[in-house]
């Protein structure tokens, strides 16, 4: 068999791992095997964090809208029940856009949800 050296081929690959690794610090950014590693772990993240900043902001609305719901007297469970029952189908991310810039049209749907 004969022997492959790879020379472009390998300069090729080493340059886009390293222009990929631009702007990471120190040997990361300068070294081909740190890099390599950095770039590696850096997309495993990306990747997983992509899904738990979904998580998050879910989170974080839910909060605001028990918030609310406990400034009007309720529960989040009451009210996002109470909003099933009445048809009403929006998502939690407009409902707590609603109770921090307009809280009166919250107390109306919090209202609505009360009578069923």
């Amino acid at each position: 068999m004969t022997r492959v050296k790879r020379g472009p081929k390998r300069a090729q690959r080493r340059r886009r791992m390293l222009k990929f690794a631009k702007g990471f610090y120190g040997a990361k950014s300068r070294l081909y095997r740190s890099a390599k590693e950095a770039i590696e772990k850096a997309l495993a993240y990306g990747y997983r964090d992509r899904k738990v900043r979904k998580r998050d902001f879910r989170k974080l609305w839910i909060v605001r809208i028990g918030a609310a719901c406990k400034q009007q007297g309720t529960s989040y469970s009451r009210f996002m029940g109470g909003l099933k029952k009445a048809n009403i189908d929006l998502d939690r991310k407009v409902l707590a856009d609603l109770a921090v810039h307009q809280p009166e049209a919250f107390s109306q749907l919090v209202e609505t949800s009360k009578k069923h």
